[in-house]
């Protein structure tokens, strides 16, 4: 979750929050190998693939709230947060590209934005400043997605609960999508600031 500057961060690894962070990474490869068992002529398992989204969904949003609540923001938790993100939402895209419910279209358009914040990042480091701080945008973007791809895999059945989770799954892909390569787009702006200001000082 987006945390404020202002706060006061600890180097403390075992708190609530990070514990609660490192559980969702360890869920990734569970949400992998839940959603791809019917590809490889395993059983259907989407019901427990979906119960480890929706656990990684209430577990990113209760980590930045007891973080804040009790004073636990860290430094750890801050590269943990935005990673788990990054993680479930290229398992989600692997998964469900695979799976052919996403089209490539859509996979390619958000890996693009992923590969582009990738060389933001590089040229931060070599400029001195640590990777760009999760924004209220960014975050909106995530939390879209993250409710449009259980959704779009519920869209991969039969029924009225199928024919809903096509409508309101790409009405959050779209929206999630669009902010996803907005904050991007700010990422880059900031980046360039930053850069032309050590230029300028130089």
């Amino acid at each position: 979750m987006e945390v404020q500057e202002t706060r006061v961060q600890t180097d403390r690894v075992l708190t609530i929050p990070n514990i609660l962070s490192m559980a969702r990474l360890v869920g990734v490869p569970l949400f992998l190998w839940l959603i791809l068992r019917p590809v490889f002529g395993g059983p259907n398992s989407d019901g427990w693939a979906l119960l480890v989204l929706m656990l990684s969904g209430v577990s990113d949003y209760l980590d930045g709230k007891l973080a804040r609540r009790w004073n636990q923001i860290s430094s750890l938790g801050r590269l943990l947060d935005p990673a788990a993100d990054r993680l479930y939402i290229l398992s989600t895209l692997v998964g469900l590209t695979w799976r052919e419910i996403l089209p490539l279209w859509l996979t390619a358009a958000l890996l693009a934005r992923e590969l582009m914040l990738l060389v933001m990042v590089g040229i931060l480091r070599r400029h001195g400043y640590p990777p760009p701080q999760v924004n209220f945008l960014g975050k909106a973007a995530t939390f879209n997605l993250m409710y449009a791809f259980p959704l779009l895999l519920l869209s991969d059945g039969s029924g009225w609960l199928a024919s809903l989770g096509t409508i309101f799954g790409w009405a959050f892909a779209g929206w999630g999508t669009t902010l996803y390569w907005w904050a991007g787009i700010l990422y880059v702006v900031q980046v360039r600031r930053l850069v032309k200001a050590d230029q300028v000082a130089d």
